[in-house]
């Protein structure tokens, strides 16, 4: 038996969204609208991050890399949705596929940890603020994303490994519109039990741990603010962690609905859309949630567009 399984379907067809000429004119145009609000937002997140001294904390820090994840995890399915559309082609080939299912793995694993990361830097400076500026320290940030990075790439690394040991030998439609791993899997020709396994097991782990702690983290800061004597004070703190409440709220109500809902509600139509919903619409409202609701980054992202303007003028 050879150590690589080496599969007889050399591509993929991705069956996108809808099969409509008329209704892919206008996904095309929504799409191309949504990408490049996700890229031009989230750039503008991490130039006024990076161009304005009062944002050079862990805070913002976490924020900017949010921002570059969520550029790249956009860039990961939609550009190849709008040239199927333009080059009116739905194949991809079996390598750019685990290429895409590996990549779409890591950066939502890194938008998780992000998340998580992000709900202990609030928990830190609510919850004990006098210990903030010794605990949350620029060497700890980059070695929690850092960390967050390797993890994330390992694990991808692992399932991809485990789906290029699949055959692929019979039906080659993919009812999606990029390579997820559950309609891949049910393509295998092969035993999937130790996919389905890791997905399970693993799996669950990096993703249910970080969101674990996300619930541990707001069960102290909303006791901490429940505990605040001035009501002025309270608002104030939980200002500061309703912008990542509320995408967090966004990222995981999409990642339950689509992974962790009852199969009898389950559809390709309905799981399609939800996907939809995170890899596509998540990515372009976080940098208006984050710019709406704080004073200190739309002042920033101010000053960066009336900087911009005189210069052009």
């Amino acid at each position: 038996m050879s150590s690589t399984n080496q599969s007889s379907i050399s591509e993929f067809l991705l069956l996108g969204l809808s099969r409509q000429p008329q209704q892919q004119q206008l996904l095309f145009l929504l799409f191309l609208i949504m990408y490049l609000a996700t890229v031009l937002g989230n750039l503008l997140i991490i130039l006024a991050i990076s161009t304005d001294s009062r944002l050079h904390t862990p805070m913002y820090f976490f924020l900017s890399n949010l921002s570059f994840v969520d550029v790249c995890f956009s860039s990961t399915t939609v550009p190849k949705v709008l040239a199927n559309y333009m080059l009116r082609s739905q194949a991809i080939s079996f390598s750019g596929c685990l290429t895409q299912m590996y990549f779409i793995f890591k950066l939502t694993d890194m938008d998780n940890f992000l998340l998580a990361v992000m709900a202990y830097d609030r928990f830190v400076a609510i919850c004990n603020p006098l210990h903030y500026t010794t605990q949350m320290t620029y060497k700890v940030c980059v070695m929690l994303v850092a960390g967050s990075w390797v993890t994330a790439s390992l694990n991808a690394l692992l399932h991809t490994l485990l789906m290029a040991q699949l055959s692929f030998c019979g039906d080659n439609i993919i009812p999606h519109f990029f390579c997820d791993v559950t309609p891949l899997l049910k393509l295998s020709c092969s035993d999937t039990h130790l996919n389905e396994l890791m997905i399970l097991t693993e799996g669950a782990v990096i993703m249910v741990t970080p969101f674990v702690c996300i619930l541990i983290s707001y069960i102290y800061i909303t006791d901490a603010i429940l505990r605040v004597s001035s009501l002025r004070g309270g608002r104030k703190a939980f200002s500061t962690c309703g912008s990542h409440l509320a995408v967090v709220c966004l990222f995981y109500g999409t990642i339950i609905a689509v992974y962790f809902s009852p199969s009898s509600v389950h559809s390709s139509e309905k799981d399609t859309a939800a996907t939809v919903l995170y890899t596509v619409v998540t990515p372009m409202l976080n940098p208006f949630i984050y710019s709406l609701r704080n004073r200190d980054l739309k002042g920033a992202l101010r000053k960066l567009v009336s900087r911009g303007h005189f210069s052009v003028q």
